[in-house]
Parts: C-alpha cells; structure tokens; sequence
C-alpha cells in the first residue's frame, strides 16, 4: 500500500526578495516561513522524510519558477505548488507530484505551462530526485 506525504508552499515576489510559508500538511504543524537566506543556511523541522521531501520539492519548486519569471520579466503574484511524495514500503520513495496554481499578469497559458516545465526539470530538488517519477499539473489562475 503506497503512502502519499504532501507539503504545501505559497511564494511571492522573487528569489532574493520574496518569501512564502511551508505547511507540513499531513503532521498539522504550524506553517514554517521560507525565503532565500533561510533556504541557504538552513532550517528543519521535525516530521517524516517524506513529507520533508515534498517541503523541500515544493519550496524548491515555487523558488525556481519565481525566479525563472522574474527573469523573463514577469513578477507572479502568488505561487502555491503542492509536493506530494510517494512512499511505497519495500521500494521507498517512488514519486513526486507537483500541483501548481499561480497568478502571473501578463502570462498566457502557453507561456506559464513553459515556465512550469523548465522549472520542474531545472530546480536542484527535482534534480535530487532524478530516479524518481516526477509529474506536474501546473494551472494559470
């Protein structure tokens, strides 16, 4: 029997500038701020690495579409991106599921769709999780 952890991140602004908050949904922990200087000297929580992994994914995940925005010239108003991370026992971590809503003005569905694929290749976590099943609904509000 597969267990699915979720994590669930909302960003605004850019990489450098902005912040969001990280919920630990399934332990029903209180909301952990995250930013650039917190993601780059470090910061735990205690729960179970699955549910650390899709924190990790969705933080990772929202940061890297931020700033792929943000260089394009595009500020998003909000990001919300869900990590849902699959424990299978006896074949351990087997996926991660990424659901995205965001509103960026100015940017067609075609364009954020782009922006969403390249960000799910490209931010180091989905790197990290290379030999895992990464997959993606990304939605323009």
């Amino acid at each position: 029997m597969a267990i699915t952890s979720e994590a669930t991140t909302v960003w605004t602004g850019t990489l450098f500038e902005g912040s969001g908050t990280v919920a630990l949904d399934s332990s029903k922990a209180a909301s952990f701020p995250v930013n650039w200087k917190a993601r780059a000297e470090g910061d735990a929580g205690t729960t179970n690495p699955e549910e650390l992994l899709g924190a990790a994914h969705s933080a990772c995940f929202s940061m890297a579409l931020s700033h792929a925005l943000a260089q394009a010239g595009h500020t998003a108003e909000s990001i919300q991106t869900t990590a849902a991370v699959t424990f299978e026992p006896g074949k351990g971590v087997t996926g991660s599921h990424l659901l995205v809503a965001a509103r960026v003005p100015g940017l067609s569905e075609d364009e954020f769709q782009t922006f969403a694929n390249d960000a799910k290749a490209n931010c180091p976590i989905s790197q990290a999780l290379a030999g895992i099943s990464i997959t993606i609904e990304a939605e323009l509000a």
